[in-house]
């Protein structure tokens, strides 16, 4: 969302640059399931899938907005069991990273 010429969130920014590219986004939402939530293991884990295509990755809990590349970034969003998050991709390969997300985090990291 535009104020005044200010975007308002990472993602609003990401999705303002990509409408001139004529890409579209692609959004998934996933509940977590692991017993530890998006910890430091999980958030890294997330980050080796997402780094891993050729697309774009973020990630939403509760309006705030993150890049799925940052580890830190994911921490902080602080998605607790049962949290729901929504993940979106864009670029050559985004189906396919959304899915491989989508898989990591209804997997539950491969924790468990």
């Amino acid at each position: 969302m535009l104020v005044g010429n200010i975007l308002t969130s990472p993602l609003d920014y990401w999705m303002e640059k990509k409408k001139s590219e004529k890409e579209s986004t692609l959004h998934s939402e996933v509940s977590i399931t692991n017993a530890l939530g998006l910890h430091a293991r999980a958030a890294a884990k997330f980050v080796k899938v997402a780094s891993q295509y050729k697309a774009e990755s973020f990630v939403d809990k509760d309006g705030e907005t993150v890049s799925g590349r940052s580890v830190m970034g994911l921490m902080m969003l602080a998605a607790s069991p049962g949290s729901k998050i929504k993940i979106s991709t864009q670029g050559a390969e985004a189906k396919q990273a959304l899915e491989a997300l989508k898989k990591l985090v209804e997997g539950k990291f491969n924790e468990e």
